[in-house]
């Protein structure tokens, strides 16, 4: 594991893994905000990137922000956007931080599937050393496959059924049967990711909105 501060010299090929989250989640505000570049120029210290023969194989980018702190008892109610907010306003306001938000753990194509991202976010854990907590806003994987499940609901089951929220986060919270990271989950977000755009541009078959649906 190398990181940008100490091997710059890796920040082209960590950016060819991709840029943070897919293409449709980069053009609102928040988006501009965490392009790739801007962060690894930022915080390289906290701009991962794993390396097998000298080859980049995955990175991983974490934020810095002041948490636990007076106005901020509680993880933001707008997750994955308020973590980025809160870095902003800390680095504007000369804030010392104390814990560390993930936001990118992305793996390259090819070698996805071994296992790779688990140990991302282990040496992203490593890198908040001298910070009090590593905070991972995570999305079920598998959410998508029931849209029209309310998400208290989606989430009530992970006291039944362990992989409920999908492989991603069953490593994470299941950290005695697979032996790597340990985890807490912290708080439940009504609105973790704001994404813009019309509607009709996201499926290639619009359905019909029924009475009562909402858009």
């Amino acid at each position: 594991m190398e990181t940008l501060a100490t091997r710059p010299d890796l920040l082209d090929a960590a950016l060819r893994i991709g840029d943070i989250g897919f293409e449709f989640l980069q053009h609102d505000e928040i988006g501009t905000l965490t392009r790739a570049a801007r962060l690894a120029r930022r915080w390289p210290e906290h701009f991962l990137v794993l390396l097998d023969g000298g080859e980049p194989v995955a990175r991983a980018v974490g934020v810095p922000v002041a948490f636990p702190a007076p106005g901020r008892e509680e993880l933001p109610d707008t997750g994955w956007d308020g973590a980025i907010l809160w870095a902003a306003e800390d680095a504007l306001d000369g804030r010392r931080p104390t814990a560390l938000a993930a936001l990118d753990v992305q793996v390259a194509l090819g070698r996805r599937g071994e296992g790779i991202a688990a140990e991302a976010l282990r040496v992203l854990e490593e890198s908040a050393r001298g910070l009090s907590r590593l905070v991972v806003p995570v999305r079920p994987t598998t959410k998508a496959l029931e849209p029209h499940v309310p998400m208290a609901e989606f989430v009530a089951r992970s006291a039944h059924r362990t992989t409920a929220f999908g492989p991603f986060v069953h490593r994470r919270r299941c950290a005695g049967a697979r032996a790597r990271l340990g985890g807490a989950r912290l708080r439940r977000v009504r609105r973790a990711q704001r994404v813009g755009g019309v509607l009709a541009r996201r499926r290639p078959d619009p359905v019909p909105l029924q009475c009562g649906a909402q858009q």
